[in-house]
């Protein structure tokens, strides 16, 4: 009878852990997650989408590209842009310089050329509306953690333009030229149970970097999904016999 209890409470001590909600753990510390993906030949995939409202909701452009690390950090980078109001676009940027195809640039090049080259706009033309958080970067992310808040898995804090370039090459080479530096930009990151960033949502003044009247009173919102940190990411120049320097006015 003794042996046929203890069973009993042995068994109704395993069927209570079994149902008992199991509790999210805290994600890892994201920079040093973010560090020990950063590996030659390695990167990681995004997509996005940005969109602005205020007296109604559209669509700017949606995005799609992979980032290639180096032991610092970002050393390449190829982003396709679609937008609305413009032909598509695709940035290869290696290192500092960037080469575009398409886009503002599809009828300016001469016969036989497909990429034009430049030193900065890693981003192309799309970078002017894309993310400006860039959550590849350890001193970046270090600087959102410590301006912003984590609760759980989600990361949200305010940051304004000047205070990223300081720390953020991408968001400098991005948009080199804006209309207010003081322009404050929300941010939500989300976080993996790895400590590694899944989401970035970043709101700002449209008003921040066009000084257009119609942006008046609306915000620019732009959603990016990261997947596949630490996977092989090979990003090359294009054969430099499609490439221009010069670009007709």
């Amino acid at each position: 009878m003794k042996k046929t209890i203890t069973a009993l409470a042995a068994c109704g001590t395993a069927l209570l852990v079994a149902t008992t909600p199991a509790q999210a753990a805290a994600p890892k510390n994201p920079v040093q997650a973010l560090k020990g993906k950063l590996t030659s030949g390695h990167g990681v995939r995004f997509t996005e989408t940005t969109t602005v409202s205020g007296g109604g909701k559209a669509k700017l452009q949606s995005r799609k590209g992979a980032f290639q690390f180096n032991a610092k950090g970002i050393a390449a980078s190829d982003i396709s842009t679609k937008s609305p109001a413009s032909e598509d676009e695709r940035t290869i940027s290696v290192g500092k310089v960037s080469y575009t195809s398409g886009g503002m640039w599809t009828d300016r090049l001469p016969s036989g050329k497909t990429w034009f080259r430049t030193n900065g706009l890693l981003g192309g033309a799309g970078g002017f509306y894309g993310q400006v958080i860039n959550p590849a970067e350890p001193k970046t992310l270090a600087t959102l953690i410590k301006k912003g808040r984590l609760s759980g898995s989600t990361l949200t804090g305010r940051i304004t333009f000047k205070e990223l370039e300081k720390v953020s090459p991408w968001f400098g080479a991005s948009i080199p030229l804006r209309m207010n530096n003081d322009t404050k930009v929300s941010y939500t990151l989300t976080l993996t149970p790895a400590g590694l960033v899944n989401r970035v949502k970043s709101s700002y003044a449209a008003t921040g970097v066009l000084a257009n009247r119609e942006l008046a009173g609306k915000t620019v919102t732009i959603d990016s999904r990261f997947t596949g940190w630490g996977a092989k990411v090979s990003i090359k120049a294009p054969d430099p016999e499609t490439v221009e320097t010069k670009v007709s006015e």
